[in-house]
């Protein structure tokens, strides 16, 4: 999650933990502290940037590495704040709530999370929420401030704070519910269309979880369908895409294509734009402003000549994109203006035969 959401759900679990002890201002301030530390892996990425992509989320975010480190950073804790002297229980609690709790909420995020370093290096990543939600932080912000602007616990205080925190894990919860309807809404769809795509997952569209895009791998190709929560078959637009899997055979085969598609489960494309040719992660950004694409080179005739890897930023016409995004959530089908090149009928799709493409690896 973003950086605001993660210091205020730490601001929280710190005051539900030690507000009593250390007073609210003091519990907030040291659970916000506690809630960012594992992001702090950004000062310590690899200079190459698909390995930085890729290595985020790694250590800082094991539950493995959170249990260790907790006896460390609970002792700070206790000797920061004397009350806290004859409460080291208290102390580890919320040290160890804080951290786990960030590294479970990013879990619940696409980008993945490596939950049980070294154990089992594979990132977690249940995309049921996306990266910014104000339903999910608006409650939480309001109690941290809350808490900051207050020197003495309250019962007041007390079912403000249980409200907020019930309330997030509730929205987490719905979230889950949400994107297993959309998935089996999905799936009918495309059956009922003779579509069985290989891999398929649903995620919500940015700051919401009504309006939802499941992204399908279907051999060479992928495709995106958005559907709301609550509608039928009309409010859902397709949109297809060739993934260019031709462009990296075994003779010619990058590694750097290999780290993305290894990343994103499968969920990766090749990208040709004048020339340039690109990999992008499909789970993250909407199409074609993906939030993690990297350039591989420049196609010279039919070959590849490689380029360092640079990301590439692009977020589109945010404001067209904005407008389509409300529309929709409004109950109004509407179609995606920069997507609207892709824009195709399900039983076309269905009908058409899917790219060719050389040998994989």
């Amino acid at each position: 999650m973003d950086s605001v959401t993660q210091i205020a759900l730490g601001a929280c679990v710190g005051v539900a933990v030690l507000g009593r002890k250390i007073g609210p201002r003091r519990a907030a301030l040291t659970g916000a502290v506690m809630g960012t530390l594992p992001d702090l892996d950004v000062y310590l990425a690899p200079d190459d940037p698909i390995e930085s992509f890729v290595q985020h989320r790694g250590w800082s975010h094991s539950l493995i590495v959170h249990a260790a480190a907790t006896p460390i950073l609970g002792e700070t804790v206790r000797r920061v704040f004397k009350p806290l002297n004859a409460h080291r229980t208290l102390a580890y609690a919320a040290v160890f709530l804080c951290l786990w709790t960030h590294a479970l909420l990013d879990a619940v995020t696409i980008y993945g999370t490596r939950l049980f370093w070294p154990l089992w290096s594979e990132p977690i990543s249940l995309g049921a929420i996306f990266i910014i939600d104000p339903l999910y932080t608006l409650p939480l912000l309001v109690a941290m401030i809350w808490a900051l602007s207050i020197r003495n616990w309250t019962p007041l205080y007390r079912k403000a704070l249980t409200a907020s925190l019930g309330l997030s894990v509730a929205y987490l919860g719905w979230t889950v519910i949400a994107q297993q309807w959309v998935s089996n809404k999905a799936m009918a769809l495309l059956e009922s269309h003779n579509v069985r795509p290989d891999q398929l997952i649903a995620t919500p569209t940015p700051f919401n979880s009504i309006y939802w895009r499941a992204i399908g791998i279907d051999g060479d190709r992928s495709f995106n369908l958005y559907m709301p929560v609550f509608g039928g078959p009309d409010t859902a637009t397709f949109y297809a895409y060739d993934r260019n899997l031709s462009l990296v055979s075994c003779e010619t085969d990058d590694p750097r294509v290999a780290s993305v598609a290894d990343f994103s489960n499968g969920y990766y494309r090749i990208l040709v734009n004048d020339g340039e040719v690109s990999v992008a992660d499909l789970r993250m950004g909407l199409t074609p402003n993906y939030a993690f694409r990297f350039t591989l080179g420049r196609l010279d005739g039919e070959k590849l000549a490689p380029l360092p890897t640079l990301r590439l930023e692009g977020r589109g016409d945010v404001a067209t994109d904005l407008g389509w995004l409300l529309r929709n959530l409004r109950g109004q089908t509407t179609i995606r203006p920069a997507e609207a090149a892709a824009r195709m009928d399900l039983r076309r799709y269905a009908a058409a035969a899917a790219p060719v493409t050389s040998a994989r690896c």
